[in-house]
């Protein structure tokens, strides 16, 4: 009664460990990949959000991240039409309408009266006649 005992394979155990690094590798670089995604899509949200006037950032939690679609580039394709959907869900989140640019305008200044000492010869015969034709 010989049994014969199959010699196992020499190169059985190191690419039984290289198929389970790989594995291990494709795992983590899947996990990598949603994480980019997620923190360019909070980023691609927070511009918008600036845009659209939102009052506090926090407000992006609200947001469903299911119909959020990214372009090839990594962009938010549907970013304004989300901000409006949550605008008008919940319009507290939102302040006025703010433009691309933080900066407020200038204020308004009435507008400076020249002195007769800046004015042509004409440009005084004209505002002299003004001035009496208003005191008659």
């Amino acid at each position: 009664m010989s049994e014969e005992i199959e010699p196992a394979a020499p190169d059985a155990e190191p690419v039984t460990e290289l198929r389970a690094r790989a594995d291990d590798l494709e795992r983590r670089l899947a996990e990598t990949e949603r994480a980019a995604r997620s923190r360019i899509i909070h980023a691609e949200l927070k511009v918008e959000a600036v845009r659209a006037g939102m009052v506090d950032l926090d407000g992006l939690k609200l947001i469903d991240r299911g119909g959020i679609q990214l372009s090839p580039e990594g962009e938010l394709t549907n970013a304004s039409e989300i901000m409006s959907q949550l605008r008008r869900a919940k319009p507290w989140l939102f302040g006025g309408a703010s433009s691309s640019s933080p900066a407020s305008p200038p204020p308004a200044q009435s507008p400076r009266l020249k002195l007769a000492t800046e004015m042509s010869d004409d440009e005084y015969q004209v505002a002299r006649a003004v001035l009496l034709k208003q005191q008659l």
